[in-house]
Protein backbone atom coordinates (compact mmCIF):
# COMPACT_ATOMS: atom_id res chain seq x y z
CA UNK A 1 0.00 0.00 0.00
CA UNK A 2 1.25 3.94 -0.48
CA UNK A 3 1.37 5.61 2.84
CA UNK A 4 -1.57 7.50 1.72
CA UNK A 5 -3.64 4.46 1.02
CA UNK A 6 -2.12 2.71 4.59
CA UNK A 7 -4.90 1.96 7.33
CA UNK A 8 -4.63 3.02 10.38
CA UNK A 9 -5.11 0.15 12.84
CA UNK A 10 -5.88 -0.32 16.34
CA UNK A 11 -5.34 -3.62 18.23
CA UNK A 12 -6.20 -4.39 21.98
CA UNK A 13 -4.03 -6.87 24.09
CA UNK A 14 -2.06 -7.09 21.04
CA UNK A 15 1.11 -8.37 23.17
CA UNK A 16 0.12 -12.33 22.91
CA UNK A 17 -3.02 -15.11 21.56
CA UNK A 18 -4.83 -13.68 19.25
CA UNK A 19 -4.60 -9.55 19.40
CA UNK A 20 -0.33 -10.26 18.68
CA UNK A 21 -1.71 -12.40 15.65
CA UNK A 22 -4.45 -9.88 14.35
CA UNK A 23 -1.40 -6.92 14.97
CA UNK A 24 0.74 -9.16 12.60
CA UNK A 25 -2.23 -9.94 10.31
CA UNK A 26 -2.98 -6.29 9.46
CA UNK A 27 1.02 -5.59 9.11
CA UNK A 28 1.31 -8.53 6.49
CA UNK A 29 -1.50 -6.55 4.90
CA UNK A 30 0.54 -3.26 4.52
CA UNK A 31 -1.41 -1.08 7.43
CA UNK A 32 0.23 0.66 10.04
CA UNK A 33 -0.87 -1.11 13.34
CA UNK A 34 -0.93 0.92 16.38
CA UNK A 35 -0.16 -1.77 18.60
CA UNK A 36 -1.75 -1.96 22.56
CA UNK A 37 -1.68 -4.24 25.75
CA UNK A 38 -1.11 -3.26 29.31
CA UNK A 39 1.76 -5.96 29.25
CA UNK A 40 4.79 -3.45 27.63
CA UNK A 41 7.17 -6.13 27.36
CA UNK A 42 4.93 -8.30 24.94
CA UNK A 43 3.56 -5.50 23.00
CA UNK A 44 7.24 -4.18 22.47
CA UNK A 45 7.71 -7.45 21.28
CA UNK A 46 4.82 -7.52 18.82
CA UNK A 47 5.32 -4.05 16.98
CA UNK A 48 9.00 -4.85 16.94
CA UNK A 49 8.20 -7.91 14.88
CA UNK A 50 6.70 -6.23 12.70
CA UNK A 51 9.15 -3.68 12.08
CA UNK A 52 11.58 -6.59 11.81
CA UNK A 53 9.30 -8.17 9.05
CA UNK A 54 9.47 -5.01 7.02
CA UNK A 55 6.00 -3.78 8.62
CA UNK A 56 4.58 -0.47 10.10
CA UNK A 57 3.91 -0.23 13.53
CA UNK A 58 4.13 1.51 16.62
CA UNK A 59 3.58 0.52 20.81
CA UNK A 60 1.34 2.09 23.32
CA UNK A 61 1.23 1.07 27.00
CA UNK A 62 -2.84 1.04 27.20
CA UNK A 63 -5.16 0.18 30.06
CA UNK A 64 -8.56 -0.41 28.56
CA UNK A 65 -10.10 0.48 32.25
CA UNK A 66 -8.86 4.06 31.78
CA UNK A 67 -11.34 6.30 29.99
CA UNK A 68 -9.04 9.24 30.20
CA UNK A 69 -6.42 6.64 28.83
CA UNK A 70 -8.54 5.59 26.15
CA UNK A 71 -8.95 9.53 25.03
CA UNK A 72 -5.96 10.18 25.01
CA UNK A 73 -4.40 6.96 22.60
CA UNK A 74 -7.98 8.03 20.33
CA UNK A 75 -6.25 11.60 20.06
CA UNK A 76 -2.95 10.89 19.50
CA UNK A 77 -3.27 8.76 16.95
CA UNK A 78 -5.46 10.90 15.19
CA UNK A 79 -3.10 14.07 15.59
CA UNK A 80 -0.14 12.14 14.19
CA UNK A 81 -1.88 10.17 11.10
CA UNK A 82 -4.82 11.77 10.43
CA UNK A 83 -7.89 9.13 10.95
CA UNK A 84 -8.83 5.18 12.83
CA UNK A 85 -9.74 3.30 9.98
CA UNK A 86 -10.03 0.00 11.83
CA UNK A 87 -10.62 -0.90 15.42
CA UNK A 88 -9.90 -4.94 16.95
CA UNK A 89 -11.41 -4.59 20.11
CA UNK A 90 -9.46 -7.35 21.65
CA UNK A 91 -8.28 -7.16 25.20
CA UNK A 92 -9.91 -8.87 27.81
CA UNK A 93 -9.37 -11.55 30.97
CA UNK A 94 -10.94 -14.85 31.79
CA UNK A 95 -9.96 -15.51 35.60
CA UNK A 96 -12.01 -18.88 37.04
CA UNK A 97 -14.09 -18.01 39.65
CA UNK A 98 -16.76 -19.53 41.36
CA UNK A 99 -20.30 -18.49 42.15
CA UNK A 100 -19.55 -18.35 46.25
CA UNK A 101 -16.33 -16.10 45.57
CA UNK A 102 -17.47 -14.14 42.75
CA UNK A 103 -17.21 -10.96 44.42
CA UNK A 104 -18.22 -7.78 43.00
CA UNK A 105 -15.11 -6.65 42.58
CA UNK A 106 -14.34 -9.49 40.40
CA UNK A 107 -17.46 -9.39 38.39
CA UNK A 108 -17.03 -5.64 37.89
CA UNK A 109 -13.43 -5.94 36.44
CA UNK A 110 -13.82 -8.47 34.01
CA UNK A 111 -16.91 -6.33 32.68
CA UNK A 112 -14.34 -3.35 32.65
CA UNK A 113 -12.59 -5.17 30.37
CA UNK A 114 -14.03 -7.48 28.43
CA UNK A 115 -17.85 -5.19 27.91
CA UNK A 116 -16.78 -1.37 28.97
CA UNK A 117 -12.65 -1.18 27.49
CA UNK A 118 -14.32 -1.81 23.81
CA UNK A 119 -17.27 0.76 24.61
CA UNK A 120 -14.41 3.25 25.71
CA UNK A 121 -12.80 2.98 22.63
CA UNK A 122 -15.40 3.08 20.19
CA UNK A 123 -17.30 5.90 21.91
CA UNK A 124 -13.35 7.61 21.86
CA UNK A 125 -13.13 6.77 18.39
CA UNK A 126 -16.24 6.96 16.68
CA UNK A 127 -16.71 11.14 16.20
CA UNK A 128 -13.57 10.83 13.30
CA UNK A 129 -14.69 7.80 11.82
CA UNK A 130 -18.70 9.20 11.65
CA UNK A 131 -17.12 12.28 10.35
CA UNK A 132 -14.82 10.83 7.44
CA UNK A 133 -18.08 8.40 7.14
CA UNK A 134 -15.77 5.60 6.84
CA UNK A 135 -14.69 2.61 9.63
CA UNK A 136 -14.23 -0.73 10.41
CA UNK A 137 -14.54 -1.88 14.09
CA UNK A 138 -14.37 -5.88 14.93
CA UNK A 139 -15.10 -6.80 18.62
CA UNK A 140 -13.97 -10.23 20.46
CA UNK A 141 -17.05 -12.16 22.17
CA UNK A 142 -16.69 -15.90 22.79
CA UNK A 143 -18.58 -19.54 22.37
CA UNK A 144 -19.38 -18.72 25.75
CA UNK A 145 -20.74 -15.76 24.99
CA UNK A 146 -22.96 -16.70 22.07
CA UNK A 147 -24.14 -19.75 22.38
CA UNK A 148 -22.33 -22.21 26.05
CA UNK A 149 -22.47 -21.29 29.75
CA UNK A 150 -18.23 -21.81 31.27
CA UNK A 151 -17.98 -23.27 34.69
CA UNK A 152 -17.25 -20.81 37.13
CA UNK A 153 -16.95 -18.29 34.60
CA UNK A 154 -20.24 -16.85 34.72
CA UNK A 155 -18.81 -13.31 34.47
CA UNK A 156 -17.09 -14.09 31.75
CA UNK A 157 -19.85 -15.61 29.78
CA UNK A 158 -22.38 -12.40 31.14
CA UNK A 159 -19.85 -10.08 29.75
CA UNK A 160 -18.90 -11.65 26.54
CA UNK A 161 -22.68 -12.04 26.21
CA UNK A 162 -22.67 -8.24 26.37
CA UNK A 163 -20.34 -7.82 23.58
CA UNK A 164 -23.34 -9.44 21.04
CA UNK A 165 -25.63 -7.01 22.11
CA UNK A 166 -22.81 -3.61 21.86
CA UNK A 167 -22.13 -5.00 18.42
CA UNK A 168 -25.32 -4.49 17.00
CA UNK A 169 -26.27 -2.01 19.21
CA UNK A 170 -23.61 -0.33 17.45
CA UNK A 171 -23.79 -1.27 14.49
CA UNK A 172 -27.44 -0.12 14.01
CA UNK A 173 -26.26 3.12 15.21
CA UNK A 174 -23.14 3.84 13.16
CA UNK A 175 -24.22 2.22 10.02
CA UNK A 176 -25.86 5.20 7.98
CA UNK A 177 -22.57 6.75 9.01
CA UNK A 178 -20.70 4.62 6.95
CA UNK A 179 -19.53 2.82 9.94
CA UNK A 180 -19.62 -0.92 9.99
CA UNK A 181 -19.35 -3.08 13.56
CA UNK A 182 -19.03 -6.64 13.65
CA UNK A 183 -17.53 -9.36 16.19
CA UNK A 184 -15.90 -12.60 15.93
CA UNK A 185 -16.82 -15.35 19.30
CA UNK A 186 -13.73 -17.92 18.79
CA UNK A 187 -14.05 -21.49 19.98
CA UNK A 188 -11.42 -22.86 21.55
CA UNK A 189 -7.84 -21.27 20.31
CA UNK A 190 -4.46 -22.41 21.43
CA UNK A 191 -3.68 -19.79 23.46
CA UNK A 192 -1.31 -18.65 27.13
CA UNK A 193 -5.11 -18.16 28.40
CA UNK A 194 -6.50 -22.14 26.93
CA UNK A 195 -3.39 -23.33 28.44
CA UNK A 196 -3.93 -21.87 31.99
CA UNK A 197 -4.44 -24.58 34.32
CA UNK A 198 -5.73 -22.04 36.51
CA UNK A 199 -8.04 -20.41 34.57
CA UNK A 200 -9.12 -22.51 31.67
CA UNK A 201 -8.62 -25.92 30.30
CA UNK A 202 -5.07 -26.52 30.73
CA UNK A 203 -2.94 -28.25 28.22
CA UNK A 204 -4.29 -31.87 29.11
CA UNK A 205 -7.92 -30.49 29.19
CA UNK A 206 -7.49 -28.13 25.70
CA UNK A 207 -6.61 -31.15 23.93
CA UNK A 208 -9.01 -33.22 25.20
CA UNK A 209 -11.54 -30.68 24.29
CA UNK A 210 -9.77 -30.37 20.53
CA UNK A 211 -11.60 -34.47 20.18
CA UNK A 212 -15.00 -32.89 19.78
CA UNK A 213 -14.34 -30.60 17.39
CA UNK A 214 -15.51 -31.74 13.94
CA UNK A 215 -12.15 -30.09 12.52
CA UNK A 216 -10.20 -32.18 14.57
CA UNK A 217 -8.17 -29.95 16.16
CA UNK A 218 -7.54 -26.26 18.92
CA UNK A 219 -7.98 -23.61 16.86
CA UNK A 220 -5.51 -21.05 16.43
CA UNK A 221 -4.77 -17.38 16.66
CA UNK A 222 -4.39 -16.84 13.27
CA UNK A 223 -7.34 -18.52 12.04
CA UNK A 224 -9.42 -15.79 14.03
CA UNK A 225 -6.90 -13.02 12.98
CA UNK A 226 -7.95 -14.30 9.06
CA UNK A 227 -11.40 -13.70 10.12
CA UNK A 228 -10.91 -10.16 11.76
CA UNK A 229 -8.77 -8.84 8.27
CA UNK A 230 -11.59 -10.40 6.31
CA UNK A 231 -14.31 -7.98 8.35
CA UNK A 232 -12.18 -4.94 8.02
CA UNK A 233 -12.00 -5.82 4.35
CA UNK A 234 -14.16 -4.16 1.54
CA UNK A 235 -14.96 -8.09 0.56
CA UNK A 236 -17.17 -7.59 3.82
CA UNK A 237 -18.36 -4.31 2.59
CA UNK A 238 -22.18 -5.44 3.23
CA UNK A 239 -21.67 -6.94 6.57
CA UNK A 240 -22.29 -5.41 10.41
CA UNK A 241 -23.68 -6.01 13.56
CA UNK A 242 -22.63 -9.70 12.92
CA UNK A 243 -20.53 -11.93 15.46
CA UNK A 244 -19.26 -14.64 13.34
CA UNK A 245 -18.67 -17.86 15.20
CA UNK A 246 -15.45 -19.33 14.43
CA UNK A 247 -14.42 -22.77 16.37
CA UNK A 248 -14.14 -25.73 13.67
CA UNK A 249 -17.45 -26.83 13.87
CA UNK A 250 -17.45 -27.22 17.67
CA UNK A 251 -21.22 -25.68 18.18
CA UNK A 252 -22.51 -27.44 14.98
CA UNK A 253 -21.34 -30.52 15.98
CA UNK A 254 -22.08 -30.89 19.97
CA UNK A 255 -25.58 -33.10 19.85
Amino acid sequence: MTEQKKRIVIVTGAGIGIGNAAARAFAALGDHVVVTDILEKQGQDTADAILAAGGSAEFHVYDVRSTEATDRLVADVEARHGRIDVIVANAGIAHRTPLSALTDEKWDLTFDIDLKGIFRLVRAAAPGMRARRSGSIIALSSIMGVAYGWDEHVHYSAAKSGVVGLVRGLAVEMARDGVRVNGIAPGYIRTAQLLSEENSLGPAGAEKAAEFIPMGRLGTPEDIADVAAFLASDNARYMTGQVLVVDGGLLVGRY
